[in-house]
């Protein structure tokens, strides 16, 4: 149900956030795109709303279901959960970059949702919407990744642990006890909190251990294509590098099908150390065959503690916990089992 505004709102402060609003462009006026956010209302997805209002209303915020296996899985989890059978009204709308899904923000604060549910593209500029969604009545749920706004300003936040996930495959590999470190280090989307996190603990390792050199570091934008002619690019010049880390399992294979091309070896035994992220299937299945030495989860199904979350907040409950951090693991090529790719593979 629509929570009411509190009496403690002055009036000065709802005029200027509602001026804020009145400024913002409406989400369905982005350019066509590949990247272009779509709602499902516009794709036939979201339940129309009951006209008794029984439904909850919810506006969901995500990057680009295409983008990766990763979010493929994330998205459908969505889906399956705020459906109108479990008592919701739910409209979803896309977008890799983080002006647009501001904007989509505030046209989902106009349209007067219940909740506001977001993936952030950026970690930044996200303050002044949440401000408006909070004077509106709106309460709002992070998912997947954190921002940098004052934690008043979101109801709860579950997500996963970027910088642990960064610091448990550089841990792995420092364990590996390599005498030098060459690494092509292959980034996600730029300024988004999984690539803040992974990088962070690479660059780390590097700023204090002599022996490690990044040879480049560039981002293919979780893009297997241009992580490919990223190491091709390296490759050509003829510099030595022992080790690929890849902030995503789609760069991670374009990384692969450029040594391929090349006849360089790689996974265990191999003379290049490949390292990916997300849990794919079909890269565990790569990390099982020795093909690929390592693979970081991220787990993308939030849906549920969403849900519980809406649920007790329907009934006057609080969340227990501001923050839920998923629970994620590595696998390394020595030790993985197919009970583990049939468990853990999304």
């Amino acid at each position: 149900m629509k929570k009411f505004l509190s009496i403690g709102v002055t009036a000065a402060m709802a005029l200027s956030m509602c001026a804020c609003a009145a400024q913002a462009p409406a989400a369905t006026e982005a350019p066509a795109g590949d990247d272009t956010p779509a709602s499902a209302a516009d794709e036939g997805d979201a339940p129309a709303a009951a006209d008794d209002g029984d439904l909850i209303k919810v506006g969901i915020i995500n990057n680009d279901p295409n983008e990766s296996g990763y979010r493929t899985a994330n998205d459908n989890d969505m889906k399956a959960t705020f459906t109108e059978e479990n008592g919701y009204d739910a409209s979803f709308f896309y977008s890799l970059k983080n002006d647009e899904q501001i904007a989509a923000a505030q046209q989902f604060i106009q349209d007067d949702v219940d909740y506001l549910l977001i993936s952030a593209a950026g970690t930044s500029g996200w303050d002044s919407v949440l401000t408006d969604a909070q004077t509106a009545g709106i309460q709002v749920i992070l998912f997947d990744r954190t921002i940098d706004a004052d934690e008043s300003l979101y109801v709860a936040s579950i997500v996963s642990d970027m910088y642990k996930e960064g610091e448990n495959s550089i841990d792995w590999l420092a364990s590996q006890g390599l005498d030098e470190y060459k690494v092509i280090h292959i980034q996600g989307v730029m300024g988004s909190a999984a690539q803040i996190g992974r990088s962070a603990a690479l660059d780390e390792m590097v700023a204090s251990n002599d022996n490690w050199t990044i040879v480049t570091q560039q981002t293919a934008e979780w893009n297997a294509e241009t992580a490919e002619q990223i190491v091709q690019a390296v490759i050509d010049s003829g510099e030595d590098f022992n080790v690929i880390y890849a902030e995503n399992d789609d760069m991670a294979k374009g990384a692969v099908a450029a040594l391929d091309k090349a006849n360089i070896s790689h996974g265990v035994d191999g003379d290049v150390i490949i390292m990916g992220y997300d849990c794919n299937a079909w890269a565990l299945e790569e990390v099982l065959a020795g093909n690929w030495n390592f693979d970081q989860q991220c787990n993308p199904f939030q849906a549920s503690y969403i849900d519980e979350i809406i649920q007790n907040l329907e009934q006057g409950i609080e969340p227990a916990e501001k923050t839920i951090i998923m629970d994620e693991i590595g696998f390394d090529a020595k030790t993985i089992t197919q009970d583990d790719v049939d468990k853990y593979g999304i």
